[in-house]
């Protein structure tokens, strides 16, 4: 009987032991969000500051880039680059001084395009700041930029502002020119003078892309036949743009970066497209395969 006794002590003991190693719940308690109202999407212009002139331009001057903040605690910031094509994580910190709200967020660095933002948060409304690249021997090694918050919507309505001419001033072609003029003074057969030089020339999209809305009207053979291949190739990025989509080829982006309801979110949105939007693509793109283009000189 003793020995019984003994044995449930020695049990009961353990038990109150092993309950006091666990650790509380408490312990395991999700760090405290806060700043929460800086959370969302801050967009602007990606501008470059610091360009290496001994290589040949391939980057665009300007892009437009969304730095989302998804998530601040006291000890980690996280959230997100879009830009050019491009969407990376971002992980790094926030600092406090005085009313200033200063953030350090780094790209992952497995990627060649990858870098480090710094920047603050001026008034809640301002987010202003660089981003340097972690590649030394890129031809951009800085950009600015000065961001404000914006929340994406799908609007299918949104058309193209009218008051630009939409110009592919990234592709053009050489023309070649000549230019007669008759010398003064000079009345003979051979008085006139010619000259032969080469211009550049581009293609220019016609009115009809701020007529033709894609995304709402089910476009059919009879409303595209005639369409230039540049009117076409607008009409059915304006889809992607409406939903977000970041533009990886600078041929696109030239149209979009400038305009004020794209905000780029995401690199894949296809299964945001709607039926009319999707039959819309098949179309346009069937028809992009044998349209042509005029080309003009235009100044930039």
């Amino acid at each position: 009987m003793k020995n019984l006794l003994y044995l449930f002590l020695a049990v009961s003991l353990f038990s109150c032991n092993s309950k006091e190693k666990q650790p509380k719940i408490s312990d395991n308690k999700m760090p405290e969000e806060i700043r929460t109202d800086l959370y969302g999407s801050w967009v602007g212009d990606f501008v470059v500051a610091e360009r290496d002139t001994t290589q040949p331009e391939k980057e665009r001057y300007s892009n437009k880039i969304n730095i989302v903040i998804k998530k601040i605690t006291e000890t980690e910031v996280t959230g997100q680059s879009i830009v050019a094509g491009n969407n990376r994580p971002l992980t790094g910190t926030m600092k406090r001084t005085g009313n200033t709200i200063s953030f350090t967020l780094k790209e992952p660095g497995d990627d060649k395009n990858d870098g480090v933002f710094t920047f603050e948060i001026q008034n809640d409304t301002l987010l202003k700041g660089t981003w340097t690249a972690n590649n030394p021997k890129k031809e951009v090694q800085k950009r600015k930029f000065e961001l404000t918050k914006k929340q994406f919507k799908y609007d299918p309505t949104v058309m193209l502002p009218d008051n630009d001419m939409y110009v592919d001033y990234e592709n053009p072609k050489e023309e070649e020119v000549t230019y007669e003029e008759e010398n003064e003074g000079e009345e003979t057969k051979d008085s006139t003078k010619t000259e032969t030089y080469f211009e550049n020339v581009y293609r220019m999209a016609s009115e009809n892309i701020l007529k033709i809305n894609s995304s709402t009207q089910k476009l059919k053979e009879s409303d595209v036949k005639n369409l230039k291949k540049i009117d076409l190739e607008i009409l059915r990025n304006t889809i992607f743009a409406r939903h977000g989509f970041s533009f990886k080829t600078k041929t696109v982006r030239q149209f979009f970066d400038d305009v004020e309801w794209y905000i780029p979110v995401s690199t894949n949105v296809d299964d945001q497209l709607t039926s009319v939007e999707k039959e819309n693509i098949v179309l346009l793109k069937r028809f992009e395969k044998y349209a042509e283009d005029n080309y003009d000189s235009f100044g930039r």
